[in-house]
């Protein structure tokens, strides 16, 4: 007898603490059903700060079995707001309580259901909102996208590499750029349905005037593209393009994309490309609009700046023009050459066989642009010293004197010659024996 009263004291005490975990809820979910803006704002942030990383159970004993009655409230507010961005950061990182949550994977079908993907997407897409707001919802959609393949096609489907993409180029905070990023990696991982999707994606990103999205592009292909496996043609222009960039930490990963893609289809297409990088169409330079964008007009206006500076203290400088990225991408293409020619001698007899010698001749006769003549004098060296044939036709092409004027610095060379020297390296009609003349 007193062993069954015990027992029917311990119903009776969990009913009364059921009852009570209950009356609680229902104060909880009516003040907010009732409170204004700024009570709202206070209990995100309590519930924020109090249950952030939970696990799905401890958060049904937080909120008495009931957690999603407060889940579908946030979504519904979230519906109605997110335009406006009233509590936008708060209402998503509640959100991301929710789908973060270990064993909680119910909560993340309940927010699917409601519409919730199309919302953290649209949110991305929205001027008028702030990047923290962004950045949460990035956060909501990588949450999304690790729960499982099945859910990275159903972001991909609902346009989802586009927003993403279009986020990352319009963004201005790197923090939102690198969770762009990350999400796009991982839309392509694991997700062969979509995977060159998000690669052409990438690629789209390359003309991108932010220097800072044209890297994390760069380092997101390279990451992918073994997944990938293929490359697209699409891509040789907008890389070969990366080379006109006055940032050298963009050009350093554009470089070794370039090598990595070697190995693959696109190969013959990127070294003619460099080689005919090597010598700008003078059409190109004529029709290029004087101002590219905003981009551009800032680093020509740094760059005529340090002109002048230099010029106060009578030190050679290049004259600024309306071809320096046409110049610059000289430049690049003339340092690829060198790196790769160095690497593999396969590559290098390629490139002959592309008239390389013949093209870095012209860039070491370009007096606008001392970079060029530096650089490509420095790979041609590296060819004339590997190839006797390289050295017997470039010493014809110039004459014994230049020649050995060259050889005796490569490196200076370009501070050396005058402009009828510069006009006979211009000129040059140089074509290795046993190589077919091709039109100039």
């Amino acid at each position: 007898m007193v062993e069954a009263d015990k027992i029917n004291y311990i119903l009776k005490m969990a009913s009364s603490k059921e009852e009570v975990e209950i009356s609680r809820l229902m104060s909880f979910l009516q003040e907010w059903d009732n409170g204004t803006k700024a009570v709202r704002h206070r209990m995100l942030n309590d519930f924020i700060n109090t249950n952030k990383g939970k696990t799905g159970p401890e958060l049904e004993l937080q909120f008495a079995q009931g957690a999603s009655l407060f889940l579908t409230r946030l979504t519904a507010w979230l519906r109605l707001t997110y335009m406006v961005g009233t509590c936008l950061t708060e209402q998503l990182q509640a959100i991301g309580v929710f789908l973060s949550a270990t064993s909680g994977h119910r909560y993340l079908i309940e927010v699917l259901e409601v519409g919730g993907l199309l919302t953290f997407l649209e949110i991305l897409k929205l001027k008028q909102l702030r990047e923290d707001n962004k950045q949460e919802s990035l956060k909501l959609l990588q949450i999304i996208a690790n729960a499982g393949r099945k859910y990275k096609e159903l972001i991909c489907e609902s346009y989802g590499v586009r927003n993403v993409a279009e986020c990352l180029a319009n963004a201005k905070l790197e923090k939102t750029q690198e969770q762009a990023q990350i999400l796009l990696e991982l839309l392509a991982q694991g997700n062969p349905k979509y995977q060159l999707q998000v690669y052409k994606g990438l690629i789209a990103l390359l003309p991108c005037t932010s220097p800072k999205v044209q890297k994390l592009a760069l380092q997101t292909l390279m990451t992918l593209q073994p997944v990938v496996k293929i490359v697209h043609p699409c891509i040789v222009e907008p890389l070969l393009n990366i080379l006109k960039t006055v940032h050298y930490e963009v050009q350093y990963e554009g470089i070794e994309f370039i090598k990595m893609l070697l190995n693959y289809n696109v190969r013959k297409a990127l070294l003619e490309g460099l080689v005919a990088c090597l010598n700008p169409s003078t059409d190109d330079i004529k029709d290029r609009p004087k101002i590219l964008d905003d981009q551009w007009r800032l680093e020509q206006t740094k760059a005529q700046e340090i002109s002048q500076l230099m010029s106060q203290i009578n030190e050679p400088t290049t004259t600024l023009t309306e071809s320096l990225p046409l110049f610059v991408q000289q430049t690049g293409a003339a340092k690829v050459i060198g790196l790769l020619i160095q690497e593999s001698a396969e590559i290098a007899e390629e490139l002959l066989q592309l008239r390389v010698v013949h093209h870095l001749m012209i860039a070491m006769g370009n007096l606008n642009h001392a970079d060029s003549q530096r650089q490509a004098s420095l790979t041609l060296e590296h060819l004339v010293r590997t190839f006797p044939v390289v050295e017997e036709n470039v010493r014809k092409a110039i004459g014994e004197t230049l020649f050995e004027l060259y050889m005796t610095d490569p490196e200076r060379f370009y501070l050396k010659i005058d402009s009828v020297q510069a006009a006979v390296l211009v000129g040059n009609k140089v074509n290795i024996p046993g190589i077919e003349d091709v039109p100039e």
